[in-house]
């Protein structure tokens, strides 16, 4: 039995550098529409995105027609950010957002160094892949499909055996828009041997967490070779209310677990949310 395809018309403030404007396209899911409203306009990227209403929607669409219209332009208060492919802030909620831009800063925590650190959607796969290659060691890459992901209620955590950063870098190029532009991903790169973690989140930011500072000066070094400047306080995606999405050609849950096992990671665990 053929699934029944749904599309979802979306209001989608893109930019080419300027002021924004406001597009409604339609998808399956939200990056299919991201992707034919940047098609729009030569060199434009999303900078914000909302669920259209019933009056924003092309005639025609209960005949099955596709359409992109234009809307005239974005509220003044949407900030003008490339975001990394994957998220976006909502229409409304965007001001939250304003003041994001590329840099790293140290949260401090009681128990763990955190340096996170967040970039343009043209520089994240240089940016995470850099560091990788950075590292002293890499033990195992760790993809967890989120509960977000289709709605499907549970985290599901995929592992590699114990491997090394050729290795993990080798999956990374091979799925880069799969893997990294997924916004219902995390992924963890692991440092045993430092006790340390490299981390893409599901918010597009690169994390580096360590119970010591071993290496602290060599990560702050690392950024710096990879573009990305000290910064006093770092606004990113999750400040504002926001949506999670997968690029227009990648694959759906199940078939992206399937591509995971073909890689040879293992899932190695299913998390629900705890009740209230």
């Amino acid at each position: 039995m053929t699934r029944a395809v749904t599309r979802t018309w979306y209001r989608i403030a893109v930019s080419r550098g300027g002021a924004p404007s406001v597009v409604a396209a339609s998808g399956e899911h939200l990056g299919i529409a991201v992707a034919a409203a940047q098609r729009h306009a030569a060199g434009a990227f999303a900078v914000a995105a909302e669920v259209a209403d019933e009056s924003q929607i092309p005639l025609g669409e209960s005949l099955g027609k596709s359409a992109l219209v234009e809307l005239g332009a974005a509220p003044p208060e949407v900030p003008v950010f490339r975001w990394p492919v994957g998220v976006l802030p909502t229409l409304s909620g965007a001001a939250a957002a304003s003041g994001a831009r590329c840099g790293w800063i140290v949260r401090r925590d009681p128990s763990l160094l955190v340096i996170e650190a967040q970039t343009t959607a043209d520089q994240l796969t240089d940016l995470f892949l850099g560091l990788i290659e950075r590292l002293p060691s890499a033990d195992n890459l760790e993809v967890r499909i989120l509960d977000h992901f289709e709605a499907a209620g549970r985290a599901d955590v995929w592992l590699t055996s114990r491997v090394d950063a050729r290795r993990i870098l080798r999956v990374l190029d091979d799925h880069d828009e799969e893997l990294l532009g997924n916004g219902h991903l995390e992924l963890s790169v692991y440092v045993r041997a430092r006790r340390a973690t490299l981390r893409l989140t599901e918010h597009k930011t690169v994390v580096w967490l360590a119970e010591d500072g071993a290496l602290e000066a060599d990560v702050k070094r690392w950024l710096g070779e990879l573009a990305v400047p000290e910064v006093d306080a770092l606004v990113t995606v999750k400040d504002a209310p926001h949506f999670h999405y997968r690029p227009a050609n990648s694959r759906d849950r199940k078939r992206l677990g399937d591509e995971l096992y073909r890689e040879r990671l293992r899932r190695v665990d299913t998390l629900r949310p705890t009740a209230p």
